[in-house]
């Protein structure tokens, strides 16, 4: 995917890029914005290239209309799913859980920014952000045993439990029910609740962008990869990491800053 951050225009959703801050926003208000096929792969794409992307900073994901998402739209996937064979279901699944992949392994933060519906696939994308603010009146569930499926879709049975824990997460993945915002910022799904989200999410977003880019990266990768190690595994990966970051330029900037009692201006470098 040639990918110009500047001039990049998707076609099944809004772009933005303003102070190293990206703004993603599903763009289908009459249904709640729900995604396609054609949606799904291109989100996946764009996550993939930011990888290599230093103009951008951070990112914000939002929906307009006031809803997040819907999910996965019913007449124009889950329709069709119904009629496929096993390999293309399994294509379809492999697909939407590399979307998540992909979100996970772009090394710019991700704020999902909700308000309304907040459900299926919206749901999953909220849960593999970084960090996500939502508006009072956000409705969160991970409705897949709603429509006969498991609660096992695109890596909510690994994530969800770690944020929220094990049998927070067993009872929203069997029921399917509803988690409203009051209840989702208590258990900690969500970071904040806000009237104003998009807004306070972007002005997070620009927090994040102005500051040392590369230890970002590294602080996201590290939350990752040490879910899967013991704690001696994670002592020594993080000394490793953190050595790295001291080489930087933003590292050096930071102590001069200090010594001189001043704000640091972070490079990304």
């Amino acid at each position: 995917m040639s990918f110009d951050p500047a001039s990049f225009a998707p076609t099944h959703f809004l772009w933005d890029l303003a102070d190293g801050v990206a703004t993603i926003t599903l763009n289908r208000p009459e249904r709640k914005n729900p995604l396609t096929f054609e949606s799904y792969d291109e989100l996946r794409k764009t996550f993939w290239a930011l990888d290599e992307t230093y103009g951008v900073k951070a990112v914000v994901i939002t929906g307009a209309g006031g809803n997040f998402c819907s999910g996965g739209d019913v007449h124009e996937i889950i329709g069709p799913l119904t009629k496929m064979k096993s390999d293309g279901l399994l294509r379809f699944t492999r697909m939407t859980g590399d979307l998540v992949r992909a979100m996970r392994a772009c090394p710019q933060p991700i704020i999902a920014a909700a308000e309304g519906i907040c459900a299926g696939a919206g749901a999953i994308m909220a849960m593999a952000s970084d960090l996500r603010l939502a508006s009072p009146n956000a409705k969160t569930a991970f409705l897949f045993t709603r429509v006969g499926l498991s609660g096992a879709d695109m890596g909510a049975c690994a994530i969800l439990p770690r944020i929220i824990g094990h049998g927070r997460a067993a009872e929203l993945l069997f029921t399917g029910r509803s988690m409203s915002a009051e209840e989702g910022f208590a258990w900690g799904f969500w970071n904040r609740l806000t009237d104003d989200v998009l807004a306070d999410a972007q002005a997070l977003a620009r927090d994040l962008a102005a500051g040392p880019n590369i230890a970002h990266a590294v602080t996201k990768k590290q939350l990752d990869a040490e879910w899967h190690v013991p704690i001696e595994k994670a002592l020594e990966m993080e000394a490793e990491a953190q050595a790295l970051c001291m080489e930087t330029n933003d590292f050096r900037r930071a102590h001069e800053a200090f010594a001189a009692k001043q704000k640091p201006v972070f490079r990304g470098d």
